[in-house]
């Protein structure tokens, strides 16, 4: 379905009252209100998302877990050094 697209500031004063009250919060004139309808059986999972809605970071993005301070720190000079394309070869 296709997401309705309004201007703040060209919502009038009521409406705009009973749209801060759904989604509880004060809307700026500066603001963008966007409002998509899915029916509940079909709701697409977004992917990279939590249940609240905001993105989640790539599984890649801890590769460092669990790794103690000096570990990271033993891993990162590796990885500097292969990345130091100035060295001559042997």
């Amino acid at each position: 379905m296709e997401a309705i697209t309004r201007n703040v500031r060209d919502i009038g004063t009521a409406d705009r009252r009973a749209l801060e009250h759904v989604i509880g919060r004060q809307l700026g004139d500066d603001q963008r209100l966007v409002i998509r309808v899915v029916n509940v059986e079909t709701t697409p999972v977004v992917p990279n998302s939590t249940e609240d809605g905001t993105d989640a970071l790539p599984e890649w993005c801890s590769v460092y877990d669990g790794l103690s301070d000096d570990a990271v720190a033993s891993l990162e000079k590796t990885i500097l050094t292969r990345a130091d394309l100035s060295r001559t070869g042997e």
